[in-house]
């Protein structure tokens, strides 16, 4: 196998655009316009950051490192962060859709 880098000896803009950006622009680009409204967005982020929460505990207990960061005590309430962190971002992109969608598009002529 190959002696990849480790993500914390890559450069810190390297770490921010592929740890931060490139996943938040996937998430926001694949499903902020999936959803009726703010309420199935809300539905879908409360789920998948529950899911995105409890992956994230079960890789590290699954590693048997020590953490990187510093966990709550009880770290299980991470699970709840992440499901309201991403309940709010499922509800802003379904409430994009829909105003971008009650906006008229503009391509059709009047006199058509």
């Amino acid at each position: 196998m190959r002696n990849a880098a480790l993500f914390r000896e890559r450069p810190l803009v390297l770490r921010i655009i592929t740890g931060g950006v490139v996943p938040t622009a996937f998430g926001a680009v694949t499903g902020s316009f999936e959803h009726r409204d703010g309420w199935e967005g809300a539905d879908r982020g409360l789920i998948g950051g529950a899911l995105f929460g409890t992956g994230l505990l079960v890789a590290h207990a699954l590693a048997g490192t020590h953490a990187q960061v510093s966990l709550p005590k009880f770290a299980p309430i991470l699970v709840v962060f992440t499901a309201i962190v991403g309940m709010f971002a499922g509800a802003l992109g379904g409430r994009l859709r829909r105003t971008a969608m009650e906006q008229p598009s503009g391509s059709a002529s009047a006199g058509s």
